[in-house]
């Protein structure tokens, strides 16, 4: 049986704009939607032309999609025509294929925020709809509080989408705008408006994140007929964000009924690029990727239980309802204290360390690994740190260098200009091949700002190891968390930093003191070490 088209129209660019601290540049804009465009999305709305300077840059330079362009608006206000109106002309003058307008479908919408009588809300639906599909676009229209308007007054609710039907548009998208609709009355809803004769096949949803079933509400929606789903990457958006796209997509290809009943413009092939195009996104707004994301989060298909690690390592699916790597993430066992020799082997493994079952560094490193936790040491998420402390044990970790000693300075003074600043310095000792070696090196980046006494540490090592230097050229840190593990005077600080280099290589490392400046070094120095065990070589007899 042939399987019906689902359409998805991302909101990122313009909804994902909307959320608490994130503002696209225009470039960031194109970077985005050339990458939606790859994944197979069906629509980008890239923004509202004429409501900011980035919006209307951005259409002006948009880059050409097989996805259809669209610019988004509202209805023309009433008193004036379609013809008239400045600020749909500005949303028409973007030169989009496709054109949505939002419009109010709840009648206390219209009569209170508006402040115009329910009929001459309908004529302007119908006028500006009527004037896209005129001059030949594609028209969308946004039924704003939809769900909060049919459960007052059913009958304007479905008048609204009506009008913009008659006038022409293609699709009517039904929003839960303010997020507080349920997945069975999204289901009851969306059913009874097709049964009045709309069809299922001109019908959107999009839907706010308010109850934290954003994601459920818009699958409600496309069981009930729907067959249109807006959403954002990463669930962007206002208050608590919209539908998340990069949990519906995967549901739709990958589960069931949908994946039999449904087609959509993105392949499995496209799929597979879901966790970097997630993660991407993180890049652009700077943020650390939420680890309990479903399909893409780093810990989506960690497993850290030992019961559950062994299970893995026999069958998968045990406890994974999808192949990581069908969504382009990857399966981690995490070390701490709860784990269990499955749980290390399968560690090993991973990191290319081959230990027969049995052996008795096992149990030493598991001993080690409980006995550090104890100490603040966390190796859920410092795995780099957890495969260092594993070569130890099996001795297969190299000396390529010992720190002798480090110092660090924060000086706190007035520049020629008369403000306070601060400024960085490390010196650091080394000894490499035998050699003593000495760095000094400030924290200032290419703006002259001062970037920390971390950064100060991390150039001063890494300025002068000899052999190894050129080896580290291309790792950076990006990035740096703190906890303090204990209270009061035994307060202990654990910092887990996070590293990548240009070979898209990312790994974390783990250091604990009372003195967070010594915990960051530590952590530091794994990082350092992870990076030349992987790029000279563990098992090369020189690089000790």
């Amino acid at each position: 049986m042939a399987r019906e088209r689902l359409y998805l129209y991302d909101t990122t660019l313009r909804d994902g704009q909307q959320t608490q601290g994130v503002q696209f540049s225009t470039a960031e804009k194109k970077q985005i939607a050339r990458a939606l465009d790859d994944l197979g999305i069906d629509y980008i709305e890239g923004g509202w032309p004429g409501a900011n300077p980035t919006d209307s840059a951005f259409f002006s330079e948009a880059p050409e999609t097989r996805a259809t362009m669209t610019a988004f608006g509202m209805t023309k206000r009433a008193g004036r025509s379609a013809d008239n109106d400045d600020v749909l002309a500005a949303v028409m003058n973007a030169g989009t294929q496709a054109v949505c307008l939002v419009g109010k479908s709840h009648d206390y919408h219209v009569t209170h925020a508006l402040g115009i009588t329910l009929d001459e809300n309908l004529d302007n639906i119908r006028a500006s709809v009527a004037h896209i599909v005129a001059q030949g676009r594609e028209a969308l229209f946004d039924a704003e509080h939809f769900f909060d308007g049919y459960k007052d007054n059913p009958d304007y609710a479905l008048a609204a989408c009506r009008a913009a039907l008659e006038a022409g548009a293609r699709w009517v998208v039904l929003c839960d705008t303010n997020g507080g609709a349920l997945p069975a009355e999204v289901s009851r809803i969306v059913t009874e408006v097709v049964g009045t004769g709309i069809p299922g096949e001109k019908l959107g949803i999009h839907t706010h994140n308010d109850t934290e079933n954003a994601v459920a509400c818009s699958l409600a929606a496309v069981d009930a007929g729907a067959r249109q789903i807006q959403g954002t990457l990463n669930g962007l958006g206002e208050r608590c964000g919209n539908a998340n796209l990069t949990a519906l997509i995967p549901t739709l290809l990958l589960k069931e009924p949908y994946a039999s009943q449904f087609q959509t413009g993105v392949s499995l092939q496209a799929l597979a690029g879901l966790t970097r195009i997630s993660r991407m996104l993180d890049d652009i707004l700077n943020r650390v990727p939420v680890r309990q994301a479903a399909y893409v989060g780093a810990s989506a298909f960690a497993h850290k239980a030992g019961l559950h690690a062994s299970a893995i390592l026999k069958d998968p699916s045990t406890y994974e309802h999808i192949e990581p790597d069908k969504v382009g993430n990857a399966r981690v066992i995490p070390m701490s204290n709860q784990a269990g020799q499955s749980n290390l082997r399968k560690r090993l493994t991973d990191a290319g360390l081959s230990v027969d079952k049995g052996n008795p560094a096992l149990a030493r490193i598991l001993e080690r690994i409980k006995e550090r936790e104890a100490e603040g040491y966390s190796y859920d998420t410092a795995q780099a740190s957890f495969e260092l402390l594993a070569r130890d044990e099996l001795d297969q970790l190299p000396e390529f260098f010992e720190v002798k000693r480090y110092k660090v300075t924060v000086e706190r003074r007035k520049n020629k200009y008369n403000r306070m600043v601060s400024l960085s310095e490390a010196v650091v000792v080394v000894k490499v091949d035998g050699e003593k070696r000495l760095s000094v090196s400030e924290s200032l980046d290419e703006t002259g700002s001062d970037r920390g006494p971390v950064n100060a540490l991390a150039r001063a090592l890494i300025k002068d190891l000899g052999r190894y230097s050129a080896q580290l050229e291309d790792m950076r840190l990006v990035d740096f968390k703190v906890r303090i593990t204990q209270g009061g005077t035994e307060a202990v600080t654990r910092v887990i930093i996070d590293s990548e280099d240009s070979q898209g290589r990312r790994w974390s490392t783990v250091g604990v003191s009372p003195n967070i400046i010594d915990a960051s070094f530590e952590a530091l120095l794994d990082a350092i070490r992870w990076k030349l065990v992987h790029d000279c070589g563990a098992g090369r007899t020189d690089a000790v």
